[in-house]
């Protein structure tokens, strides 16, 4: 039996991770915003040393799924949460002897645009001005400078786009959307998305942690293959009954644009921006070839049956 700690263990990758664990009979335990004593987790501020990091002593491995996932806010605040919170989640694992910490980055390490079709981990990664993109990047050398000192073994991961139940941006967010007549795809729906149905991304986290060679390495976890945006979220225009609204690039940033500046002025939560158009344009794929070959990760989800098993969560749920 293993012990684990995970950051972020009440979101949605990180309550995903911590049931496969226990599933597998491992010891879980965590931190997050809010303490969940029936689970094990405990209240922290992930960028504030504190408490929650003592919490971490003598664990076999640290998931650090935690993060600030948005386009929208300063530089100030992303750097806050994901980089001095990713230092501070070394502190943890250094000073309580945990034996790997596994940090969750993002293939958007490679930036939204400009990267090669099946992009490896040997691709240069690239700082493009957004937080979100550039306060990931950091918190990798950040990681990475702790496992090249000799402070704690460390593994990088970079997920695709995670779909399927509890998925917030790429499964609830668009159901929203369209339901609300907000949401629109870029380039005629003709942006290529990398998609990974959450199950298969746990599964390459937890082989990411518990395999001794994946220390020191970085790993892209997505499902495989790329598919046309208007065919990913074609899915869930069809669960509503509806038809995918296609507009030129320019136009949809337009109207994000647009929308973005109405959302800043009535304080509203929106995610409709230049950024989020953009990155629905991208071309490009993710290799996931060495992940096979390292971590004998192998998607078993395609998006035929992922998208039926987020129909039926999204029913459950009251969305559709």
């Amino acid at each position: 039996m293993t012990s684990v700690f995970i950051t972020g263990a009440s979101g949605f990758i990180g309550r995903a991770v911590a049931a496969r664990l226990l599933a597998d009979g491992h010891s879980v335990s965590g931190m997050d915003r809010e303490a969940d004593p029936t689970r094990g987790v405990v209240a922290g501020d992930l960028a504030t040393p504190g408490g929650w990091q003592a919490a971490a002593a003598g664990t076999d491995v640290i998931m650090h799924t935690a993060a600030l996932v948005s386009n929208r806010p300063t530089l100030a605040e992303s750097w806050r949460v994901n980089t001095v919170g990713t230092r501070n989640v070394l502190d943890a694992a250094v000073a309580g002897g945990v034996g790997r910490v596994v940090y969750l980055s993002s293939v958007r390490a490679f930036s939204d645009l400009g990267f090669p079709d099946g992009v490896t981990e040997q691709h240069p990664i690239r700082p493009d001005g957004n937080p979100y993109v550039d306060t990931r990047i950091a918190s990798e050398q950040v990681a990475l400078q702790a496992h090249a000192a000799g402070e704690v073994p460390v593994t990088i991961v970079r997920p695709g786009d995670v779909y399927g139940p509890g998925s917030r941006p790429w499964t609830v967010l668009p159901v929203e959307m369209i339901k609300a007549r907000q949401f629109f795809l870029p380039a005629m729906g003709r942006g290529i998305f990398s998609p990974v149905y959450v199950d298969d991304l746990v599964d390459g986290i937890v082989r990411a942690g518990f395999t001794p060679e994946a220390a020191g390495h970085v790993f892209t976890l997505a499902g495989g293959v790329g598919v046309p945006t208007k065919e990913f979220f074609g899915h869930y225009y069809r669960m509503l009954g509806k038809r995918p609204v296609l507009v030129p690039t320019s136009f949809a940033l337009t109207l994000a644009t647009a929308a973005a500046g109405v959302a800043k002025v009535s304080g509203s939560d929106s995610e409709a921006n230049a950024t989020a158009v953009r990155y629905l344009c991208r071309t490009g794929t993710y290799s996931i070839d060495k992940a096979r070959r390292m971590l004998g990760y192998d998607p078993q989800v395609d998006l035929a049956e992922g998208m039926r098993r987020a129909e039926a969560w999204l029913t459950e749920q009251g969305l559709l």
